[in-house]
């Protein structure tokens, strides 16, 4: 059917960091990109064993570059500030 979907995969994941000197202008970068860099192989092995383990085809998430993402968030973030 059109507009039906196949499955629905949900993953909740959390991550516990301990961060110890880190300074405040940095702590954006790690837990925007960083934590998340470590993070998500494991939320895409866990989508790719649930869907196969529901019979269907393997589905392998595609990576993601968290820091380009943050970099980019970042970046749109300034250019909103400016155009305040």
């Amino acid at each position: 059917n059109e507009g039906s979907s196949a499955f629905v995969a949900e993953v909740h994941q959390a991550g516990i960091f301990l961060l110890k000197d880190i300074p405040e202008e940095q702590m954006g970068q790690i837990l925007g990109a960083y934590c998340p860099n470590v993070l998500f192989p494991y939320a895409r092995e866990v989508v790719s064993d649930i869907v196969t383990r529901g019979s269907f085809p393997q589905l392998l998430l595609a990576p993601v570059n968290f820091d380009q993402a943050y970099l980019q968030s970042q970046q749109e973030q300034a250019d909103g500030t400016e155009q305040a």
